[in-house]
């Protein structure tokens, strides 16, 4: 049995393969997923990647591919940054801003139900991220069109041939920060 990041790594890939019409056994029989399965991030890799883009009070985060929002949420929550979540699955969605109540930052946190793809991403200061490779460098030229220094950092995935400025591994799981120049 793989240890949970690979198995968390297969699910996904897995999903993603089926979501393209390819059939994966382990997942027939099951509702067709969104573009990505729900895979959630560690507690402790979020606070390292939060850490990471050294998030502030003075920061608006953006969590592409949100989930239960635990990222908005601890960037509220331990950091006192804004936040905004996006994510297409609108259960998922639900459970987040039912979250946020609970932990009472639903006044800096706020979850947006869509398509990342058709967000404006710009008022960003920090975006982080859990997206499949394909999806990483599909975002890539928007995340690169964002103002300098704006930090993002993908949570096990990286951004092809875009060097990062910094990578760490946080229980065996990599984190990639890159921060944004003038002049790309």
């Amino acid at each position: 049995m793989p240890d949970p990041f690979r198995r968390s790594l297969i699910q996904a890939a897995g999903a993603s393969l089926l979501s393209l019409g390819w059939p994966v056994p382990a997942l027939a029989g099951r509702a067709p997923p969104l573009d990505v399965g729900y895979v959630p991030t560690p507690p402790r890799v979020v606070v390292a990647m939060l850490r990471l883009a050294r998030v502030g009070p003075d920061d608006v985060v953006y969590d592409l591919g949100s989930g239960d929002g635990r990222i908005p949420i601890a960037a509220a929550r331990r950091f006192g940054a804004r936040a905004t979540g996006f994510e297409l699955d609108p259960a998922r969605v639900l459970q987040a801003r039912a979250e946020a109540q609970r932990q009472r930052v639903a006044d800096r946190v706020s979850f947006v139900e869509g398509d990342l793809f058709e967000q404006d991403l710009a008022a960003a200061t920090v975006i982080t991220l859990y997206l499949l490779p394909r999806l990483n460098l599909r975002l890539r030229p928007v995340l690169q069109s964002l103002r300098p220094g704006t930090r993002i950092v993908s949570h096990g995935f990286d951004m092809g041939d875009w060097a990062p400025d910094r990578t760490e591994t946080v229980e065996d799981r990599p984190i990639f920060l890159w921060v944004l120049r003038a002049g790309g």
